[in-house]
């Protein structure tokens, strides 16, 4: 069970608020466990309402000069700011792992890639460029501009408390916006981190905010009428919960849900490829990634020598503190969520499925700190718990389908669309999945198939509530609105009045 240290030894997390730190005024306060011993090792400090409108009025005000400032001047403070994370690389990859339990070669992976969205942000003289149409008509000139919105927010989730904040505010600060964070409250510290190093890089005061808090900060961002749009990764139910209300205030909202990730094996794969992949993408950072593969669609009779291809890799992976050189996967975020995965654990027989690998009777696991070993599950099929909902964590499960239609129809009837992936040396069937699955990203012998910077990440369904993907072009897409203008600069010698419909001419 977890324990609680003396509040004299716990740090202690608030807001950056206009440059600085900022203690918090409400007195609710959240618990910041330690996941690999199981003990506190800090406190949060929520926001409350006022502390929100604090930092909205404190963006707003920032707002006015950095919506002016040159392209030049934000791309020089965002290539310092790269620097300086990268710099940085092993000490924010300490902070992800002492809050969040990922291991310390997981957290530099993700620092790596929230690091390729600052490099993509870096260009955004070239991003930001419109286009223009010369003597639409005659002696008319039509041309767009891309305008930042205003104040905009990020509500992110723990599982990448570096990298997701970067697909957002990267992306938002260089359209010339001012970002206000909302992260986690179960690892925040990077974020205030980060806030750092952008004052560094020479970001004006208020252009970047953090608000550590729960649902009262989040509805507070909601339901203001100065935040102009709503960035959001995390379950379904509040990812939609997000859209609708933030849409209903009139906002521009991206929200991603949850996921269910299918990976399709198909009888002619490489089969010890397709082990490694099940594995690793199952399996790291004990399954606490939107974009594990959670589910091994096995075609034919490739299910069984797979199985146990699988149970052979599993056998050598190292359980332990994040910390740890040795470890290969780290203990779940919370001891809520580390009993609510061993509750899929618990009730899969129940429901039919066979526990091939059970995490919660391994000898190997550390007996302190939130710790579920790897699980794997065969036989399991629609309609069990298991396998409708997004566990998040080390639980892989294993459907069998007799033929490729079969196991297509079970991923595209799935409420989820996230990500998928097939394995098969065919390469008109690879071609054919990629055009048949209705998934939004797809990888073809590539387990987790997350796009680099310069796309943009997101998938279809109930995995996202909103029109456009996050970061990449649509992510300037989504922190700008477009204004068209028409020009005329004509002789006046020529001008008369004219009562029509405009026409080209």
């Amino acid at each position: 069970m977890p324990v609680a240290e003396s509040p004299v030894a716990l740090k202690e997390i608030c807001h950056w608020i206009g440059g600085s730190l900022v203690p918090g005024s409400a007195a609710n306060v959240g618990v910041l466990w330690d996941p690999a011993t199981g003990k506190q090792q800090g406190k949060v400090h929520f926001a409350s309402e006022a502390d929100v409108d604090l930092a909205i009025a404190t963006a707003k005000t920032a707002f006015s000069d950095w919506r002016t400032s040159t392209l030049s001047r934000r791309s020089e403070i965002l290539f310092r700011l790269r620097e300086l994370v990268d710099a940085n690389r092993r000490h924010i990859a300490e902070l992800i792992t002492s809050e969040h339990g990922k291991t310390i070669a997981d957290a530099m992976g993700e620092v790596a890639r929230g690091l390729e969205n600052i490099e993509f942000a870096c260009g955004i003289p070239t991003l930001l460029k419109g286009g223009m149409s010369e003597h639409a008509s005659r002696g008319v000139d039509v041309y767009q501009l891309k305008q930042p919105l205003g104040v905009v927010a990020g509500i992110t989730p723990f599982n990448f408390p570096a990298m997701v904040p970067m697909w957002m505010f990267a992306n938002a600060i260089a359209c010339g916006n001012c970002f206000i964070l909302k992260p986690s409250e179960k690892d925040p510290s990077v974020s205030l981190f980060l806030a750092e190093l952008l004052k560094r890089a020479g970001l004006p005061d208020g252009v970047f905010s953090v608000i550590q808090g729960d649902k009262v900060a989040v509805n507070c961002l909601l339901n203001h009428p100065d935040v102009k749009a709503i960035s959001f990764v995390g379950s379904t139910p509040i990812a939609k919960y997000i859209y609708e209300t933030a849409t209903r205030n009139g906002k521009r909202v991206q929200a991603l849900g949850g996921a269910k990730n299918h990976m399709l094996v198909l009888p002619d794969a490489d089969l010890n490829m397709a082990a490694d992949a099940a594995v690793s993408a199952a399996y790291g950072s004990a399954g606490e990634r939107c974009m594990a593969i959670s589910v091994v669609v096995a075609v034919g009779n490739v299910a069984d020598p797979l199985i146990q291809a699988i149970k052979e890799r599993v056998a050598r992976i190292k359980v332990g503190p994040g910390s740890e050189a040795s470890s290969e996967m780290g203990p779940l975020i919370s001891p809520e969520h580390q009993q609510k995965v061993l509750s899929y654990i618990d009730g899969a027989p129940k429901e039919g499925a066979a526990v091939v690998l059970d995490g919660r009777h391994q000898d190997s696991i550390p007996s302190e700190g939130f710790f579920v070993g790897p699980c794997l599950l065969d036989q399991v099929q629609p309609g069990m718990r298991c396998y409708d909902d997004e566990i998040f964590g080390p639980v892989l499960s294993v459907v069998r389908t007799a033929t490729y239609q079969q196991a297509l129809q079970l991923i595209n009837q799935n409420p989820f669309g996230n990500g998928t992936a097939i394995f098969t040396r065919d390469g008109g069937a690879a071609r054919q999945f990629q055009a048949d699955v209705e998934v939004g990203m797809v990888g073809i012998n590539v387990p987790i198939p997350v796009p680099m910077a310069y796309y943009s990440f997101g998938g279809w369904k109930a995995s996202l509530f909103g029109d456009l993907h996050m970061y990449g072009p649509e992510g300037i897409q989504f922190y700008t609105r477009a204004k068209v203008v028409t020009s005329r600069w004509p002789d006046p010698s020529t001008s008369k009045v004219d009562l029509g419909f405009p026409q080209v001419r």
